[in-house]
């Protein structure tokens, strides 16, 4: 499994540093800043990947709630998470709530989308 995440935004990357910590062998971190690699995994743009975290799975790729479901089932501590996570109307919930704060994180990030360009 490959998680595409912001490595320049601090909150995503205290986050993912958290992640980091459990040494899940399983789980290939990927900075979206490296381009070249990201779109290419990914085949999505980069204004795509500054959106919403991203996890690539042999299945497909996955993003925002999916993505932290997905990444939360291979952390042995946060399994139980996945699993609340996935009731359909803490699901719908968890949408509402991710997509909310992951639109002022991209506004705050947004000035890397210009400097890429």
């Amino acid at each position: 499994m490959k998680v595409l995440f912001n490595n320049n935004c601090s909150i995503c990357s205290q986050e993912i540093n958290h992640y980091k910590k459990f040494n899940i062998k399983d789980i290939n971190w990927v900075d979206i800043n490296d381009l070249s690699v990201a779109t290419k995994l990914s085949g999505k743009t980069h204004k795509e990947l500054l959106r919403r975290l991203h996890v690539i799975t042999e299945n497909g790729v996955y993003s925002g709630v999916d993505a932290f479901i997905i990444m939360w089932k291979s952390i042995p501590r946060y399994k139980w998470l996945s699993r609340v996570i996935s009731f359909p109307v803490i699901y719908y919930i968890s949408i509402l709530v991710y997509e909310i704060i992951a639109v002022f994180l991209y506004i705050k990030n947004y000035s890397q989308l210009n400097e890429k360009k």
